[in-house]
């Protein structure tokens, strides 16, 4: 660690005087000055979401910690399918990286965010919080088209915020009574947009999808990566790094 972090980190850990300023700020000025050895970047994921782990996982992402935000997901009112999601994803963004800005461990970590909902006509469907309001939105989706909106917002460390909105097309069959009972028993549909997981055994319900299968399941993969590697996060040093070890 540099004399100059390690002097700030001394100074932020002290509580006798008001911050003017957060941790984070001011190790995002160090580290435009500092041209030395930087050290290994970290990642925060504003989401406690299992699938999404699994995801990042698949890329070779493990984040250092996780700081999932309590929002009110309400749309307002008169508002389109994209803005709800662009709006709740910078949101999440943010809560966390205000978690973070002032725990040295990480104050100084990007910060990862995403939101997906169900749209269908400009209906918006989130995740249900009652039985029958799954079984409705399963009635809904039935032998229709519907699409998977995702927003993803990245927070570099710098506080550059980086958004971008990934749209699926996903067509269910047409599902009997019977069907929809079934699914609703197994309780796969709870905290799940639009009320179904893809990845789980809704993943019989589709008939076609057109574009991202991941953003489906609540992450859009390629295009988190790219988004990462263009803001410096070392993705595939990480790969190569696994590919060293597992030759050893």
């Amino acid at each position: 660690m540099s004399t100059a972090k390690s002097a700030l980190l001394s100074a932020f850990s002290r509580t006798d005087n008001p911050r003017r300023e957060t941790l984070r700020s001011e190790l995002a000025k160090t580290a435009s000055r500092e041209t030395g050895m930087v050290p290994r970047p970290k990642l925060v994921l504003a989401s406690a979401s299992p699938r999404r782990l699994m995801l990042l996982e698949q890329a070779g992402i493990k984040p250092d910690a996780l700081r999932p935000a309590s929002l009110d997901e309400t749309p307002k009112k008169g508002e389109m399918p994209r803005a709800l999601v662009a709006r709740l994803a910078r949101a999440k963004a943010e809560a966390a990286r205000d978690q973070i800005a002032n725990d040295r461990d990480i104050a100084d970590a990007y910060v990862l965010a995403a939101d997906t909902i169900v749209s269908n006509n400009m209906k918006i469907f989130g995740k249900p919080q009652q039985v029958e309001e799954a079984v409705e939105f399963l009635n809904r989706l039935s032998g229709r088209s519907h699409r998977v909106l995702t927003a993803v917002c990245l927070i570099a460390p710098n506080d550059k915020i980086r958004t971008k909105i990934v749209d699926t097309k996903v067509r269910f069959k047409y599902l009997t009574k019977g069907e929809i009972e079934a699914y609703i028993a197994t309780r796969e549909w709870r905290d799940k947009a639009g009320g179904y997981a893809i990845q789980g055994l809704a993943g019989s319900f589709v008939q076609t999808i057109k574009g991202s299968y991941t953003n489906v399941v609540g992450l859009p993969l390629t295009e988190v990566v790219t988004m990462l590697v263009a803001e410096g996060f070392p993705i595939h040093f990480n790969w190569i790094r696994a590919a060293e070890a597992d030759r050893d």
